[in-house]
């Protein structure tokens, strides 16, 4: 049985502008990939409402997970928790439990709970509670999108939260193969090569050192007798 699918929608103009280089999709991936879960797309939205909406909707009928990182703070532009909330057509709110966590927090940290923290409270309805181990502001689930802090370090601990709670497949596995050649010349080998191993991914990365080309070809897949067959079929080959 083929394992379940991922999407992942990242939100925030800061992503679109360079001024934030995004690192929780390099995370994300990883994670997935040793759950069994296969990451499929990722996509970027601007803090665009219609946009948002949109890319949940689409991502959500066609993925088996929806993992979304950003807008979930307590300032104006943080609208992602509302946009969701409008793509599945449910109610929002500040919400008892929601806010109960946020109140032992604040009043443990001897901070106010002002009415822009108590936005971080907003939950749809029918939506569960992503636990927040770090900065306590929970993310939420509902249906299948989860919905998690931009935070690198917040959305970290999200995953990890919200992982054993999820069905995984087969961990997917790879090997690397450096060949010093240039991709045209391997090239019709690793056609070959994909053809007859049909079930593996291989890809071919292409690298530049001291002006010689070579490239890394990496086979990826969840059966190990089939990786380790394929690499040495092509190690053979290419005679390294």
């Amino acid at each position: 049985m083929a394992n379940p699918t991922a999407a992942m929608l990242v939100i925030g103009d800061e992503i679109l502008s360079g001024r934030t280089r995004d690192a929780n999709m390099h995370y994300l991936a990883g994670e997935l990939t040793k759950h069994g879960i296969d990451l499929k797309e990722v996509r970027i939205v601007s803090d665009d409402a219609p946009a948002i909406e949109a890319a949940v909707r689409a991502l959500s009928e066609t993925h088996d997970h929806v993992f979304t990182s950003g807008g979930i703070g307590p300032t104006h532009d943080d609208i992602t928790a509302d946009c969701i909330a409008r793509a599945f057509g449910a109610h929002i709110d500040v919400r008892h439990d929601a806010r109960a966590l946020l109140e032992a927090h604040y009043e443990k940290s001897g901070l106010e709970l002002n009415d822009a923290r108590l936005r971080m409270a907003r939950i749809p309805d029918g939506a569960e509670l992503i636990d927040n181990p770090v900065s306590t502001a929970p993310g939420f689930t509902i249906a299948n999108v989860h919905v998690m802090a931009g935070v690198p370090l917040v959305f970290q601990a999200m995953v990890a939260s919200v992982l054993p709670l999820l069905t995984g497949g087969n961990p997917l596995l790879s090997q690397t193969l450096r060949v010093d050649r240039g991709e045209g010349d391997i090239a019709s080998t690793l056609a070959a090569l994909a053809k007859d191993f049909s079930d593996l991914s291989i890809g071919c990365y292409p690298f530049q050192t001291n002006g010689v080309f070579g490239a890394n070809v990496v086979v990826r897949g969840t059966d190990g007798g089939r990786i380790d067959a394929a690499m040495t079929r092509l190690a053979k080959e290419i005679e390294l």
